[in-house]
């Protein structure tokens, strides 16, 4: 029961209808039962071990709160250490090929890197006094396993999320509008824009040494898209569930296609993820006393061996492949040379000419889409196949080749209809360029505000226009999907990292 399902809006409704209308004492238990049964609702996720995790980093909070902060470092790092050897058991125990001998099959749980991160940052928290140790148990079980964010995030902050989900939320006309405008946008991204190049980015890549170099750079771009639309239409979606329920959520993306370097590309894009790297990362790396270590010749590491480290266990984190190494390898020399440019040159002028800062947008996202061959390789490729991916690219540049391939990709890979070639390649330009235009007004005349205020702020007749032409979108979006695009209206392309 993805988000952008038919399901999950049947869900959401009757969710809200009731948790609106309840007592103020019987929202958060009502909430959190609905959490679990939307969690339940996925085969073999394992809810018993997703409550354990809960359980565990709960108590290990109240830990922290005993007798004034008696033993507060100990149950941090019993807290965090444990949190991190459970996440490292479900999530790279395969493929380290442990012999067990277990009783069961082992499942990752739906959503576990997003709220063991979330367990994580709670206990640091609570230690330095940035938020208070939730005592409620009901509470704190909603915090990590709000169906809202579990299975993708955006990763939440106690300090910001626990106060709402303690609140009282009565049904509020305003701020429903605002989230039904933020819920169209995001299944118009996931369904009409993701799940419809999802497919011929599947059809590429899955058989890549069939295909001439444009059609391989093709699928690059649509990957780098495809990634990019599904999980911000996803954050939009999740913070559309939360503004119907009373809930305020962060935002996860801000137009990061339109950053002109690395550090800005990084402060749009997965927000939350960036930020609890920052938080817990790189500014403890930054600021460790390490003279004992490096016997009296440095007393802090350098930035760049701090970014690198940061941008090493992002890769790590999101699978446990080569290729996502790789991954984070290449995030950590894009940022790392980066830095080491302005040192060397000096900082870029902020009012530099239009050509120069497209030019810059323009390298900045062809690292990026290049990059990401070895992340969309990561499930089931070698490094030796996304270099030889990348290698395809320059081998067999020929535009009637290309035309052939490109037909060819629609109609033997899901459509066997001329007609229905011709039109799965006019919605899909439609809809991508639709969503980039959106992306450029919302970034360069609204100044990155959410979402759904961009909306908002068009005169009555064009917004009207507007949600008609996203609802048509995404009913089309559905309809392909129906037509040959099975299997795309699961949890997202992120829930399982």
């Amino acid at each position: 029961m993805g988000l952008q399902s038919i399901q999950y809006l049947v869900f959401l409704v009757v969710a809200a209808a009731v948790y609106l209308h309840l007592p103020h004492k019987g929202q958060a238990p009502f909430l959190l039962g609905a959490s679990w049964v939307f969690y339940a609702l996925a085969p073999g996720r394992m809810l018993p071990v997703t409550l354990a995790i809960a359980a565990f980093s709960y108590l290990c909070g109240l830990g922290i709160g005993w007798k004034n902060g008696a033993h507060k470092t100990a149950f941090v790092r019993l807290g965090v250490v444990g949190s991190l050897l459970i996440l490292a058991f479900f999530k790279y125990g395969g493929a380290l090929e442990i012999p067990l001998h277990l009783p069961f099959s082992v499942v990752m749980p739906l959503g576990i890197s997003f709220y063991s991160f979330a367990a994580i940052s709670y206990l640091i928290d609570a230690a330095r006094g940035d938020c208070l140790v939730v005592r409620n148990p009901v509470t704190y079980a909603l915090f990590l396993t709000f169906f809202g964010t579990v299975t993708q995030g955006p990763i939440p902050r106690a300090g910001q999320l626990v106060p709402e989900l303690e609140a009282e939320h009565r049904f509020d006309a305003g701020r429903t509008v605002q989230a039904l405008r933020l819920y169209a946008l995001g299944l118009f991204k996931m369904v009409a824009i993701s799940d419809v190049l999802g497919v011929l980015v599947d059809e590429v890549f899955d058989s890549w040494h069939s295909y001439g170099g444009w059609m391989l750079v093709l699928a690059a771009v649509a990957y780098t898209f495809q990634l990019y639309f599904n999980f911000s239409g996803y954050s939009e979606l999740a913070r559309a569930t939360g503004l119907i329920l009373g809930i305020a959520l962060p935002e996860n993306f801000k137009t990061p296609f339109f950053a002109t370097n690395f550090s800005g590309f990084w402060s749009r894009w997965h927000i939350s993820f960036s930020s609890w790297l920052q938080d817990y990362l790189f500014m403890p790396l930054a600021w460790a006393d390490t003279e004992k270590l490096t016997f009296g010749r440095l007393r802090r590491l350098p930035p760049e061996i701090c970014v690198f480290v940061v941008f090493f266990v992002s890769g790590f984190w999101h699978g446990n492949t080569l290729p996502f190494v790789v991954w984070g390898l290449l995030q950590a020399l894009y940022r790392v040379g980066e830095e080491i440019l302005h040192r060397t040159l000096g900082k870029p002028k902020k009012k530099a000419p239009a050509r120069v800062l497209w030019a810059k947008r323009a390298g900045v996202f062809v690292l990026w889409a290049l990059s990401m061959v070895f992340f969309r390789m990561g499930a089931g490729g070698t490094v030796g196949d996304c270099f030889g991916y990348l290698a395809g690219m320059v081998q067999g540049l020929s535009p009637v080749r290309f035309g052939s391939e490109l037909y060819a990709a629609a109609y033997n890979g899901f459509y066997a209809n001329s007609l229905m070639v011709g039109g799965y390649y006019a919605f899909a330009l439609l809809a991508l360029a639709l969503g980039i235009w959106m992306d450029h007004r919302r970034c360069f005349v609204h100044r990155n505000r959410p979402a759904e205020e961009m909306l908002a702020a068009l005169p009555i007749r064009r917004r009207q226009v507007a949600y008609l032409v996203l609802i048509c979108l995404i009913w089309v979006g559905y309809i392909l999907q129906s037509g040959g695009f099975g299997g795309t209206a699961g949890f997202g392309m992120y829930a399982n990292f």
